[in-house]
């Protein structure tokens, strides 16, 4: 729990296992979730720095994909990984 009381409630996804052929879709979604992200901040004015510095808006990770650091990355797969694996558990279908 934080400060304010929050505690956060998400779906249990822990029984869900994503097929194989999700692999390649969990990357592409990856890399535009990065785009996405890195679009609205420059948007807000943020721009690249070696130090995340609020008052100065700048990020480290204001960088193309590929040049994340690998857990950067793993970040946004898992984000991704269990944004699919919800889908499923409520019982949509993903094809392509």
């Amino acid at each position: 729990m934080n400060r304010n009381g929050y505690i956060p409630q998400m779906e249990d996804t822990s029984g869900i296992e994503l097929p194989d052929e999700l692999g390649q879709l969990v990357e592409q979604m990856s890399r535009n979730v990065h785009e996405v992200w890195a679009q609205t901040r420059i948007s807000q004015g943020w721009r690249y720095g070696e130090t995340r510095n609020d008052e100065l808006k700048t990020h480290p990770c204001l960088v193309p994909y590929e040049e994340l650091t690998e857990d950067e990355r793993i970040f946004d797969r898992n984000t991704c990984t269990e944004t699919l694996k919800l889908i499923i558990k409520l019982g949509y279908k993903i094809s392509k």
